[in-house]
């Protein structure tokens, strides 16, 4: 067996978080991109060693952190730890939220899913459309400055940083979190244990009950009794909200206006309870709320809006969302027409959307589309072929 001495094995590889030292820069269309090669953006593989690639790209992720929450400080956002009261040095997590949130009306709550950063839609995003489109600055502007005469306050939640580092004394992502400092090249990221975990926020399900019930409550003194609440749930972050408020619906249920889900992660089932059948929810249940006063957006080729198939699988309306390939790419697509349909429905409380269901269209081959006819007969074609694997 061999055995390297420390000495013997490469350090552990620095990166200054430092888009110039990295060679980077932003340029006019809000793109970064290679100092060396203005055309070229981002390359994770630069060196043999997957370490090195690794750290690297978590000084660039964390340059890009940076300029997301400075710019959205800019736009009107601070910074709230949660648990409530949490101090610097207490284990916490950020959110953002803006400063009118006591007093507003309306509450835009956005619940973002497991990949994203606080602030950031999708790294691919960030480096194809751009700093502000590929992160939340373009709908906390549309929010806070053009809906200013509604009085509406924004909460982004943080379901993607939720690992402790006492260190350092932030939350981080796991990816963060394996691109910590250790002893050498060859040493494994530092174990996670209790010392980790972040109170009443554990889990990314443990953190949207923490917002609901910490800072949504009507009685928690940090909004508006009387505000009503919209909710943009992508991915697992709709999973919550979804999970949430069904155990919870008799509490919500008027303060809750409408929901958009971006790819959506919950069931039908997810909806209720009990599992009585729910093909026509009772009115006033949450499952009724769902088909009326939510819509889905998930990965399709169809233009943005198009109805598509996925009611009877998540229990409302589901429509294009423009983006084909990258799942988490559809909340950047379609995130305007969520709040376009959101003020609608804001400003009209009877409206219910009609529900509709559209049959999905299986391509099958010749054969079977022959067989489901009753033009030929399954059970003679599976003889005739025993008949010639015997012969063969």
């Amino acid at each position: 067996m061999l055995v390297y001495k420390k000495r013997d094995i490469p350090p552990d590889p620095v990166y200054p978080v430092d888009l110039e030292r990295l060679g980077f820069f932003v340029n006019d269309e809000d793109k970064i991109r290679q100092i060396a090669s203005p055309d070229e953006g981002f390359k994770f593989k630069v060196n043999a060693n997957e370490r090195w690639n690794t750290v690297r790209r978590n000084a660039y992720h964390e340059c890009i952190r940076h300029i997301v929450i400075s710019r959205l400080e800019e736009v009107g956002l601070a910074t709230l730890r949660l648990p409530l009261n949490s101090q610097p040095s207490d284990k916490h997590v950020p959110i953002l939220v803006s400063s009118n949130l006591r007093t507003a009306t309306r509450i835009t709550l956005i619940l973002g899913s497991l990949d994203q950063e606080l602030g950031v839609w999708t790294w691919r995003s960030i480096a194809e459309r751009g700093i502000n489109a590929g992160s939340m600055v373009e709908i906390t502007r549309e929010i806070l400055k053009s809906k200013a005469d509604s009085n509406t306050a924004l909460i982004i939640a943080n379901l993607g940083q939720l690992v402790y580092h006492c260190g350092s004394e932030q939350a981080m992502s796991q990816r963060t979190w394996f691109a910590l400092p250790v002893e050498t090249a060859a040493h494994p990221p530092p174990r996670q244990t209790w010392r980790n975990i972040i109170p009443r926020n554990g889990n990314w399900r443990e953190h949207v009950k923490c917002i609901f019930e910490d800072l949504l409550d009507p009685e928690s003194g940090m909004v508006n009794p009387e505000a009503k609440i919209d909710i943009i749930g992508v991915e697992e972050g709709g999973s919550g909200a979804v999970e949430y408020l069904a155990e919870n619906w008799a509490l919500w249920k008027t303060s809750i206006s409408g929901i958009c889900f971006s790819r959506p992660q919950h069931q039908k089932h997810n909806l209720t309870l009990d599992s009585a059948d729910d093909t026509v929810p009772e009115v006033g249940s949450f499952a009724h709320f769902i088909s009326t006063r939510s819509r889905a957006y998930v990965l399709s080729d169809k233009p943005l809006e198009w109805p598509v198939p996925g009611t009877l699988e998540y229990g409302c309306n589901t429509y294009s969302g423009n983006e084909p390939l990258n799942h988490e790419d559809v909340i950047v697509s379609a995130w305007q027409s969520m709040l376009q349909w959101l003020d609608k429905i804001y400003a009209d409380p009877s409206y219910e959307e009609v529900q509709f269901v559209i049959e999905e269209t299986v391509e099958d081959d010749e054969g079977w589309e022959k067989w489901r006819k009753g033009d030929v007969d399954a059970v003679d074609n599976m003889r005739k072929l025993a008949v010639v694997d015997a012969d063969s």
